[in-house]
């Protein structure tokens, strides 16, 4: 039989194969995807083969194969082995929830998530959430933050889950499409899928009052059906957001202003760090390129080279 993973705790999962009951399978041994080194060989969005068993009064499944990837994305293991997690596969497009305030997103962390949504050739959308609860100098942050963005090409839509601020917008760009939505926990992930897809009901909670974050509800990655033709893959709120495998050569292919200017420079294979007639860097010295997205570039260079551990689920 062959299904689609729409459900991980890390030792269970939950397969569908278009019917109404999800198979609710596991491995044998070890279970390895050549050229990945990751902590969860499968994941949420994966196509695999898998047979039933009868196991006392249960029906059990085993996973025999993974189908080759489209995509995927990643973030670094906390610890220092290299390995990587893979959040979920076979995304068409992916939903960044962006807040200036309770709790704030840091353009580093927007960056980081964009570089690696490029390196996987996944589509992001930056979705600037709780537009209604913003005062004129929060809301100039937004406008800001929105005039970088689609500056480079990016797509920024401003939301609001409570009030349905432009979710038939959200709506029509998911239809017959898988889209994962991310973003800090407390962003309100869950609170808009519940608007755009009442019926799912998922758990919400409110923002820690104490520091300020969102207490995260979503403990694993699951993707859901939703009744306009749509799938959508909700994810568990992220800290940090590292960059996986990029060398410092190939990073800026990844920020797209800068791979426009790539064939100016004076050599090919500038880093545009300290390297004369760099076009990025004279670029930056015009006010062409946004010194936000030049800094964030630096720092995850650096941090590449240093195997920072940035990257931690909350």
């Amino acid at each position: 039989m062959t299904g689609i993973v729409y459900k991980s705790t890390g030792s269970w999962y939950w397969i569908s194969t278009g019917e109404a009951i999800l198979h609710k399978c596991r491995i044998k041994g070890k279970f390895r995807i050549k050229g990945i080194k990751s902590t969860n060989p499968i994941a949420v969005g994966d196509e695999v083969d898998f047979k039933l068993e009868t196991i006392g009064d249960e029906e059990v499944g085993v996973i025999t194969k993974i189908h080759e990837r489209k995509n995927f994305i990643v973030r670094k293991s906390v610890n220092l082995s290299k390995q990587t997690h893979v959040i979920a596969s076979n995304i068409d497009q992916v939903f960044l929830l962006v807040t200036v305030k309770n709790p704030p997103t840091l353009t580093t962390f927007i960056d980081r998530f964009l570089v690696t949504a490029e390196a996987y050739s996944i589509q992001t959308v930056l979705l600037f959430n709780k537009i209604d609860t913003y005062n004129a100098e929060e809301y100039a942050q937004v406008q800001a933050l929105k005039k970088t963005y689609k500056a480079i090409g990016y797509q920024c839509i401003e939301v609001s889950s409570t009030k349905g601020t432009h979710l038939n917008q959200v709506k029509e760009l998911m239809k017959a499409k898988v889209s994962m939505f991310s973003g800090h926990s407390g962003v309100g992930k869950t609170t808009m899928i519940n608007a755009i897809e009442p019926s799912l009901n998922l758990r919400t909670r409110e923002i820690s009052e104490q520091h300020k974050q969102g207490q995260h509800t979503t403990t694993f990655a699951e993707m859901f059906d939703l009744s306009f033709s749509a799938k959508i893959i909700d994810t568990p709120g992220i800290k940090g957001f590292g960059v996986v495998d990029i060398s410092k050569e190939e990073l800026g292919d990844y920020f797209p202003e800068f791979f426009k200017l790539k064939q100016h420079c004076k050599f090919y294979n500038c880093i545009h760090v300290s390297e004369p007639q760099c076009a990025v860097k004279e670029a930056l010295k015009e006010g062409k390129i946004s010194q936000s997205r030049y800094k964030s570039y630096l720092q995850i260079m650096q941090e590449e080279e240093e195997h920072y551990r940035t990257d931690i689920w909350e």
